[in-house]
C-alpha cells in the first residue's frame, strides 16, 4: 500500500490524468451513459502515450483500436436504439462465445510470437494477452453485449500483475480499480438486462 501511495504522489501529470479519466470512463460505462464515449476517447489517447514510453507496444497500438471502437460505439448506441430510451443489452450464444474466445487466443499467440522476435517488448505474451482480449471485450462492449465484462475482468486480473512487475505503479493500480469496477459493471448490466426483459 505504501508503494502505491508513493507512486500516486510522485506520478507525472500524464499519469494523474490517465488515472482520473480511466476511472471516470469506466464508471460512466457501468451506468451506460453516452458520456463514457467522449471521456473514453481522451483516456485512450493519454494511455497510449504512457504505454509507448514503457515499451508495451501492443497495448500502445491497442489504444488506436480503442479510439476507433469508441467513436463507432458512440454512433451505434445513438443510431440503433430506435424509440427506446437506450440501446438494449444483449448476450451471445455459446457458439459465438467460443468463437470469440478462440479468436482472442489465436491473436494473442500470433502477436506474441511476432513481438518476441521483432521488438524489445518487456513481456510479449502477457502484453498480447491483455491486448487481444481487450480488443474482443471492447468490440463486445460497444455492441452492448453483456459478455464484454467477462473479458474485462480477465484482462484486468492479468494486467494488475503484469504492470506491477514492470514497475508501472499507476497503471497497475488503475487496473486493480478496473478489476473491481469490471465486476460491478457485469452485475449492473446483468440487472439492467433483466429489467429490460421484464418490461418488454
Amino acid at each position: 500500500m505504501s508503494e502505491i501511495l508513493t507512486g500516486l504522489r510522485s506520478g507525472s501529470p500524464l499519469d494523474q490524468m490517465n488515472l482520473v479519466l480511466g476511472i471516470a470512463g469506466v464508471a460512466l460505462m457501468i451506468r451506460r451513459s453516452l458520456w463514457a464515449f467522449p471521456v473514453g476517447l481522451v483516456a485512450v489517447t493519454v494511455q497510449g502515450v504512457l504505454f509507448w514510453q514503457a515499451t508495451f507496444y501492443a497495448d500502445a497500438k491497442l489504444q488506436g483500436f480503442f479510439f476507433v471502437c469508441l467513436a463507432y460505439g458512440w454512433w451505434h448506441w445513438v443510431k440503433h436504439k430506435g424509440n427506446a430510451p437506450e440501446l438494449p443489452i444483449t448476450t451471445l450464444g455459446w457458439s459465438a462465445r467460443l468463437a470469440w474466445l478462440v479468436g482472442a487466443v489465436v491473436v494473442m499467440l500470433g502477436w506474441g510470437w511476432w513481438q518476441s522476435g521483432h521488438t524489445d517488448a518487456a513481456m510479449p505474451y502477457r502484453d498480447t494477452f491483455i491486448a487481444s482480449f481487450s480488443m474482443a471485450a471492447q468490440v463486445l462492449q460497444v455492441r452492448k453485449r453483456l459478455e464484454n465484462w467477462a473479458g474485462w475482468v480477465a484482462v484486468n486480473a492479468v494486467a494488475v500483475a503484469t504492470y506491477w512487475a514492470a514497475g508501472l505503479t499507476y497503471t497497475s493500480f488503475l487496473y486493480l480499480v478496473f478489476l473491481i469496477m469490471g465486476i460491478t459493471g457485469w452485475l449492473s448490466w446483468w440487472r439492467a438486462m433483466k429489467t429490460e426483459e421484464a418490461s418488454a
